[in-house]
């Protein structure tokens, strides 16, 4: 994996071109070793330190490090017709490192005011096959102690005017614009978000031409309907038709197929009164989608979807087409999920919260890629494995499998590529197995950089054991 860090961060503007160069090999070596501490990953002192100060310079944020990712993200979402820009925010918990205190940056994440760490809100760039293409926005920060309203205060602000901009949710607004900005204006870009992301400013906001919303509703908002609430005027709609989807694992629950039954219709919601001064208060008109589950199994906690979108909804076709996209919704908490468990960035043993924000820019690419690897296999299983492995990674793995220490002249494909390197992580492939996932390909990845380093290396003394007697 010596090629692709360079060609993805060739955007890439830091003050210092070392430093560029520096970002391409500490990405290239958490990739190949996901799981792997960063001693682990660097190989020696000499990259340890090297990435440590790299983290530790003051002479770029964050947002540079991202910056290069994010212009090849929107120059491979640019070879789409439809780009799903997917939001949900994450807390990453650093409790249990006692050295990371309030001074050194780090803040609360929830109500216990022990608890201490980041809040991190991610843009995800999906294609409409499900396929995740890259960050657009990575907002990154911290509270202050204390700061956490409970249940009376919150109560208490609902009467009050204070303005968006001055609350976290301005997140969600600046993950669309941020969206919007990177994407050109010739693909339609499709912004959508879970029940936190049900605002009224985010509707009311002004979109671009090429923009639509597609939010999950989280409140039964008054609408111009003789049932008056949102919820019970949409169930008065006309049954379009069912649909049925796979319900992933979850919460212990096997995976399973669920029937929906489909109502949508367009109804105009109004202003809600707590609404800050100076907002546009004008109803909006919406189109509204249900996604209910009929006759489900006892224990089960059946789907109740109601999807609120600016994208026109004409038949039963667009409406199943809407609820299609935001089944991909759980591939940004699948890239949340890497970051925390496949790259353990709340394992790093770095002091200061900006440290922490520089070194989580750059395992977001990291995050990325597995993702990417994992469901680009799955889509397009007829490519070949050179695409995204090295000669020596494609040729160790295929003579890993078939004992033997002859190549091939030509690279096994890429789904049977995924599925090896699976397999090193400990899928069993079994007839009832499915798809690998995203955990056993870190884990292989892992073993598949030992294999290849010593392939490498055995095939290097070879070549030169040849032209020494030749």
């Amino acid at each position: 994996m010596q090629s692709w860090a360079a060609e993805e961060l060739k955007y890439t503007n830091l003050p210092d071109k070392r430093l560029n160069q520096r970002l391409i090999k500490i990405v290239e070596q958490a990739s190949a070793q996901p799981e792997a501490s960063v001693p682990q990953a660097s190989g020696d002192w000499a990259n340890t330190k090297a990435t440590y100060y790299f983290w530790n310079s003051e002479r770029f944020s964050s947002e540079d490090i991202i910056d290069g990712h994010r212009r090849s993200t929107a120059q491979r979402a640019s070879q789409e017709d439809v780009i799903l820009a997917i939001q949900d925010t994450s807390d990453f918990n650093f409790t249990h490192h006692k050295g990371k205190t309030w001074d050194k940056g780090f803040g609360q994440t929830c109500s216990q005011k022990y608890v201490r760490g980041l809040k991190v809100h991610s843009t995800l760039a999906v294609s409409s096959q499900g396929v995740p293409l890259g960050i657009l926005d990575l907002q990154i920060w911290t509270r202050e102690p204390n700061k956490k309203p409970n249940k009376k205060r919150k109560k208490k602000k609902s009467k009050g005017s204070t303005s968006l901009f001055n609350k976290e949710s301005k997140r969600w607004l600046r993950g669309l614009v941020d969206a919007e900005l990177a994407i050109p204006s010739t693909n339609k870009i499709v912004t959508i978000a879970d029940r936190e992301g049900d605002m009224y400013e985010l509707f009311a906001l002004v979109i671009l031409p090429n923009s639509e919303l597609l939010i999950r509703a989280n409140h039964n908002r008054r609408v111009n309907h003789e049932m008056k609430y949102l919820r019970e005027s949409i169930s008065q709609a006309p049954e379009a038709g069912t649909l049925k989807v796979s319900v992933p694992k979850k919460d212990g629950q096997p995976l399973r197929e669920a029937t929906l039954s489909i109502r949508y219709g367009m109804l105009t919601i109004s202003a809600p009164n707590n609404l800050s001064q100076g907002n546009n208060r004008s109803p909006i008109t919406l189109n509204v989608i249900s996604a209910v589950e009929e006759n489900f199994a006892e224990g089960v906690k059946p789907i109740n979807w109601l999807l609120l979108t600016t994208k026109e909804v004409d038949n039963f076709e667009d409406a199943v087409s809407c609820i299609r996209w935001y089944t991909y919704r759980w591939l940004i908490e699948r890239y949340h999920y890497v970051l925390k468990s496949g790259c353990g960035v709340e394992k790093l043993q770095l002091e200061t919260a900006q440290r922490i924000k520089k070194a989580l820019a750059t395992y977001a690419l990291v995050a990325w890629r597995l993702l990417w690897l994992t469901y680009h296999g799955r889509e397009n299983p007829q490519l070949k494995s050179d695409t995204v492995l090295e000669q020596h990674e494609w040729q160790s793995l295929y003579c890993h499998f078939h004992c033997t220490s002859i190549a091939p002249a030509q690279p096994p494909s890429l789904k049977q590529a995924m599925v090896w390197i699976a397999k090193l992580g400990g899928f069993l492939g079994r007839k009832n197995d499915g798809e690998p996932g995203v955990k056993s390909l870190w884990r292989g990845l892992k073993r598949l950089h030992d294999i290849a380093s010593t392939w490498k290396l055995a095939h290097s003394f070879t070549s030169i054991a040849c032209e020494s007697y030749g």
